[in-house]
């Protein structure tokens, strides 16, 4: 895959218009992901991503905050496709063996 570089120096940009971080595999909505969900500080992302340097990290917080709307549009399209998936899918062989064991409700 050819990437394109962005004006941030650790983001480049994917055909698919998508984000990551240079040099790694890491879309810059995954690890914006970390930080929404569970209020991650830029040196708890490091711990939790020790490949990433903290330098990695701040672009592409900077990146997150400079397009905080498309990246919150596209966080939401994904959980919306998540939740229609998990719908679809019904009910696992695994909850189904639970609940008539008894186990869960």
């Amino acid at each position: 895959m050819t990437f394109t570089a962005s004006e941030y120096k650790y983001i480049e940009i994917a055909p698919d218009n998508v984000a990551y971080i240079t040099g790694t595999t890491m879309k810059v909505i995954e690890l914006v992901s970390g930080y929404i969900a569970f209020g991650w500080s830029p040196e708890e992302l490091h711990f939790q991503h020790p490949y990433l340097s903290m330098a990695q990290i701040h672009s592409a917080l900077a990146y997150y905050w400079d397009n905080k709307i498309e990246l919150d549009l596209d966080m939401q399209r994904r959980l919306e496709n998540v939740e229609k998936l998990r719908q679809n899918a019904g009910e696992s062989a695994l909850v189904k063996k639970l609940r008539t064991q008894g186990l869960i409700k």
